[in-house]
């Protein structure tokens, strides 16, 4: 076998090779006596057939079939001499393939970058020095019982936080429009659900008001033909209530599956899962500036089978998170431009923590494993029946694995970089955007 390696652009790498002409030859007669002993052909008993008749009908097949393997398998043996480390699948195109010819084909891959690690120090990192305290346990309190109020009519005039039973009829340019229309149509006032200014245009109205009221649909509305159109909507109310919250009491915690110690234990286990939560999110806001911080400080070449691997990967997440139980057949395929720069940051932030791991010869460390498990299992009623399920479904384990070789990369380059503590509220941490 002979082997030569040409570096046609980046990464891209072709290798030539060729087979020498016996090795092919005696592999197809070999496949062609093999066909000939099983085959059945009219005018001629079984494993009789003249090997000139078997040439005929199956030689071209079978060369094409041999020559495939045969350039898997002298690949393989040639970016091992070659000390390659292809990344994807290569693209096999065969130059010569004749009887009594060298089998000579090109194998064009890419290959993984050579990686140098550099200016770990210059990473900023400011991380979140934040606690719950009784007043945010008080206020998520509040949301618990926000979540299973119920609703009493009234005949006031209507506030935020009511719910309103109405019509509405609307316009543009004098025209009705797909969607404008709606009956005993259920709003809460300060959900949010309609456009801008709707909701605050119909805050004060009564049981029985009518009123035409004038809103502009913003200009990244989802249909083309209303944005940054003006509209007027006819309302009419017919039912007004206001929000009744639950008593904060014994039957309340049961709400929440807590049968003994009342709103005292309700409020330490509330605490508990607002904690561990909080732990979650502060950790994921400095894996961010890490990864943020390294792949800035790395300039490195992306191999475009890896990012088009990744692509396929972030496509089917959104193709099950946007199609519920729709079958994926009769959905439309997702354009590979909507993941490209998230398929390429994935696969920089995959190479630069793979080699902080081989650079620092770093091993899971099964404690890790074990705390990232119960961690996870303590938001479960039985957390003991969780962490062993883990522990006994080896897919789960390497990912979780794979979860704590990673945060052993991140800790070890948090000790390089640059680390101010910055004192930030539970809400601001929580609700950045709120």
């Amino acid at each position: 076998m002979q082997v030569s390696v040409e570096t046609t652009q980046g990464l891209e790498r072709k290798v030539s090779i060729s087979v020498p002409a016996e090795t092919v030859d005696v592999e197809v007669k070999n496949r062609l006596r093999q066909i000939a002993k099983t085959q059945k052909i009219n005018g001629f008993r079984p494993g009789k057939v003249p090997p000139s008749v078997i040439q005929k009908r199956y030689g071209k097949s079978v060369r094409q079939e041999v020559a495939g393997e045969l350039m898997q398998r002298h690949f393989v043996e040639a970016i091992m001499a070659e000390k390659l480390n292809p990344a994807g699948r290569p693209a096999f195109v065969a130059k010569s393939n004749e009887e009594g010819k060298e089998l000579e084909f090109d194998a064009t891959f890419e290959i993984y970058p050579e990686v140098e690690l550099a200016g770990l120090e210059t990473i900023n990192v400011e991380k979140p020095v934040v606690e719950v305290t009784e007043k945010d346990l008080d206020e998520m309190f509040v949301t618990l019982q926000n979540q299973h109020k119920t609703w009493k009519e009234n005949k006031r005039k209507t506030k935020k936080g009511d719910k309103l039973t109405i019509d509405f009829n609307g316009r543009v340019d004098g025209e009705e429009f797909e969607g404008g229309k709606a009956e005993a149509f259920e709003l809460e006032l300060g959900a949010g659900r309609m456009i801008p200014g709707f909701e605050k245009e119909v805050t004060g109205m009564k049981v029985g008001e009518e009123k035409t009221i004038n809103v502009t649909f913003p200009e990244d509305y989802h249909a083309e033909n209303l944005k940054g159109k003006d509209a007027e909507f006819d309302v009419v109310v017919h039912k007004t209530e206001g929000p009744v919250l639950p008593k904060i009491d014994e039957e309340f915690a049961k709400l929440f599956g807590v049968e003994e110690g009342g709103i005292d234990a309700l409020r330490e286990e509330v605490q508990k899962n607002m904690e561990r939560e909080l732990t979650q999110t502060v950790k994921g806001k400095v894996k961010e500036q890490v990864l943020e911080g390294l792949v800035a400080a790395n300039e490195i070449d992306t191999p475009k089978a890896l990012i088009t691997q990744e692509i396929d990967v972030l496509r089917k997440q959104a193709m099950e998170r946007f199609g519920g139980q729709m079958d994926p057949a009769n959905m439309p395929q997702l354009p590979a431009e909507m993941f490209q720069e998230q398929a390429e940051r994935r696969v920089k932030v995959g190479l630069l923590l793979g080699e902080v791991i081989k650079t620092n010869e770093l091993k899971v460390n099964d404690d890790k494993v074990k705390a990232l498990i119960e961690s996870a299992a303590s938001a479960y009623e039985d957390p003991t029946e969780v962490v062993e399920y883990y522990m006994n479904n080896q897919e789960l384990l390497q990912q979780m694995q794979h979860v704590a070789l990673e945060e052993q990369a991140v800790e070890l380059i948090l000790e390089k970089a640059k680390v101010t503590d910055k004192a930030t509220a539970f809400k601001d941490m929580m609700n950045p955007q709120a």
